[in-house]
């Protein structure tokens, strides 16, 4: 059984910095997955925010691109956001997933809210 859990979520002013974690536990060559960030916003759909392959190669949402950074550690089963000059558009919960070719896993989400 593999767990995705996130963590470092919260509420921040706009200009903030919020760095998220998300480490994989369980039976998962983390390795070999793509991880991604996701976020939905209420009434909103679940949107892509950040990607990273096995290899590290990395995608942004064009919202986000130069103010987020995605990056992995195998070593330590575990992908991190950090988010940089946040907006209160930003604010939604933030989904992490693995996917390795048909198997996909997700997390709980943590909630990142942008307000002064």
């Amino acid at each position: 059984q593999v767990q995705l859990v996130e963590s470092g979520g919260g509420m921040v002013q706009p200009g903030g910095s919020l760095r998220l974690s998300c480490a994989a536990s369980g039976s998962i060559f983390f390795r070999l997955y793509a991880m991604g960030w996701y976020r939905q916003a209420p009434g909103k759909e679940r949107e892509l925010v950040a990607g990273i392959t096995s290899g590290g190669s990395t995608n942004y949402a064009d919202s986000v691109k130069g103010r987020f950074t995605i990056s992995r550690d195998n070593a330590k089963n575990t992908v991190y956001l950090q988010m940089n000059s946040l907006k209160p558009e930003d604010t939604a919960v933030y989904y992490c997933n693995a996917g390795y070719r048909v198997i996909d896993y997700w997390g709980q989400g943590t909630q990142v809210t942008v307000s002064s």
